[in-house]
């Protein structure tokens, strides 16, 4: 088998993935970008496994192996995630989620958290 079809593949499903999670700004489509970028990487990882032969013989079928189970935990807990927003927010648009909490003051007026960081 020619090893270049297959890294070629690869290559371009890393790139799609690179570029949907830069350019999407819906929680669920990030986290099917990020799915495409690790399907990607198990590519590569069977591909090398099958055309060169390492000391540990199915060396890349078992970190293959590794990388789908951390995918389904990403998957769990990305879902999670973005249930949690769309309840709290109602919508699951990546650039409405606050990074920062305001913080309050003893007045109970709120305040950026930046401004109190800066003032220190």
């Amino acid at each position: 088998m020619r090893p270049v079809i297959p890294y070629v593949t690869a290559a371009l499903l890393f790139g799609l993935g690179v570029y949907g999670v830069l350019r999407r700004r819906n929680a669920v489509l990030v986290l099917m970008s990020v799915e495409l970028m690790l399907n990607a990487v198990n590519l590569i990882l069977v591909t090398a496994d099958s055309t060169a032969r390492a000391v540990l013989p199915h060396s890349g079928q078992v970190f293959a192996l590794f990388v789908i189970v951390l995918a389904a935990a990403e998957i769990g807990v990305g879902l999670a995630i973005v249930l949690q927003l769309y309840r709290l927010r109602a919508t699951v648009a990546v650039d409405d989620v606050p990074l920062t909490e305001p913080a309050r003051t003893a007045d109970g007026r709120e305040t950026a958290v930046l401004d109190t960081e800066a003032s220190r």
